[in-house]
């Protein structure tokens, strides 16, 4: 069997290296002339750290980024609503990894080619078409190239030519009315040194967490500044990522200073700001036409909510991986697929636009809008352990499941 993956980011990697360590012939085309460390901070959550050591790399992730040890929920005024251990400390196998997006990126493509051979990962290849026979599928590229495969899994990300081509009447990334500030600043270590901090509501939010560790004892920290707006209010909405301007938000959180983290002072001292709308789409009657399938943000781009992005590309990849593996007919494999991980995914896409497991903060201003003294007599602790716990559950990540489930590495096929 031969795999032709359109797209080479997280997700697109992480399928061909999982297609490789099963023994199936796989081709990555990414549609940047030059993969470069882009984007900010991201979380590795356990359920695709388990997949991501299963591949060998939990070593060089780790060390890559920062172990994380703590989630923490805060009121505007800095008053904490709710904070819990994660990665091995919360009882996973497997921990948790706050890392640059970038620098997983291309940890991903290093292992890709020590693996693959430079000969199966190609550059500036945009996807222009298919042709699909008995046998197999032809995949054509703007600059004239073409491949040839049993199947396609188009992970060419939320503007997808392949998901365009499927459903060309869906328009572009449905916008919520919130826009992300995202930058990264070096800053002294907050909380436990390795905590990823929630703060304010669902109109004005801050996240804060480190992604490494600096040789004097500081931090590499990755922060976001949210704020919504009027969604029908003209906004720069087809701009999906360009530079920002601090003085554009600054304002909204100037007097967020607590005795743990000086907001302000964060901001301040970013080495640059990126500006992003929350988007997503809605969920797809079907990922699969043909022997063409649908991986990561390609099928299910989410808001940056409960950390899932990359997490959930991961579990595709694996996922799919292992359908291709195990059974002989690959467009049976690409349904098996389909029908395990897009209802997962669609059901997690209304969650995040339900606030996910940030909607403690929600609950907590809206009960408490002025602060409180007592946390308990405002939420008590059950309710926000099965808040934190239904994420889990739907995400797919609740310890003792996940510790038990079984692996989604299949055995090699022979060659």
């Amino acid at each position: 069997m031969r795999v032709i993956i359109a797209g080479g980011g997280i997700g697109g990697l992480v399928a061909a290296l999982s297609l490789h360590a099963a023994g199936i012939d796989c081709e990555v085309f990414e549609q940047s002339p030059e993969i470069r460390p882009l984007g900010v901070g991201i979380n590795v959550l356990p359920h695709a750290m388990r997949e991501l050591t299963e591949l060998g790399l939990q070593e060089r992730v780790c060390a890559a980024g920062i172990v994380t040890q703590e989630l923490a929920y805060a009121n505007r005024f800095g008053q904490i609503i709710w904070s819990e251990p994660r990665g091995r400390l919360a009882g996973y196998t497997w921990p948790q990894v706050s890392i640059h997006r970038g620098r997983l990126h291309l940890l991903l493509l290093e292992v890709a080619r020590e693996r693959l051979g430079d000969a199966r990962i190609h550059l500036g290849a945009r996807l222009a078409g298919t042709t699909e026979d008995a046998a197999g599928v032809t995949v054509r590229f703007e600059d004239g190239r073409s491949a040839r495969g049993e199947v396609l899994v188009a992970a060419d990300g939320i503007h997808s030519t392949a998901r365009t081509r499927f459903y060309p009447e869906e328009g572009p990334p449905k916008w919520n009315g919130a826009i992300l500030w995202r930058a990264t600043s070096i800053a002294a270590p907050v909380l436990t040194g390795a905590t990823m901090a929630v703060i304010g509501n669902r109109d004005e939010k801050f996240v804060v967490y480190p992604i490494a560790d600096l040789p004097d004892g500081r931090k590499l920290t990755n922060w976001i500044a949210e704020r919504r707006v009027d969604p029908n209010q003209e906004w720069k909405r087809e701009d999906w990522n360009r530079p920002g301007r601090i003085e554009d938000f600054f304002d909204w959180f100037k007097d967020w200073r607590y005795d743990w983290l000086d907001v302000p002072a964060l901001i301040r001292s970013a080495q640059s700001v990126f500006e992003f709308p929350m988007v997503d789409r809605d969920p797809l009657p079907r990922w699969t036409h043909g022997r063409v399938t649908l991986l990561g943000d390609a099928a299910h781009p989410l808001y940056p909510i409960g950390s899932n992005g990359s997490s959930q590309a991961i579990l595709d990849a694996r996922t799919l991986a292992l359908h291709l593996a195990t059974q002989d007919d690959p467009v049976a494999a690409l349904h098996a697929y389909e029908a395990i991980r897009r209802p997962a995914t669609a059901a997690l896409l209304e969650a995040t636009r339900g606030d996910g497991p940030d909607v403690v903060l929600d609950i907590a201003e809206s009960r408490a809008p002025d602060g409180f003294a007592d946390i308990e007599a405002v939420m008590p602790m059950n309710e926000r352990v099965e808040i934190a716990t239904h994420y889990k559950r739907l995400a797919g990540f609740e310890p003792a499941t996940l510790n038990a489930r079984p692996s989604l590495s299949p055995p090699r096929r022979a060659a």
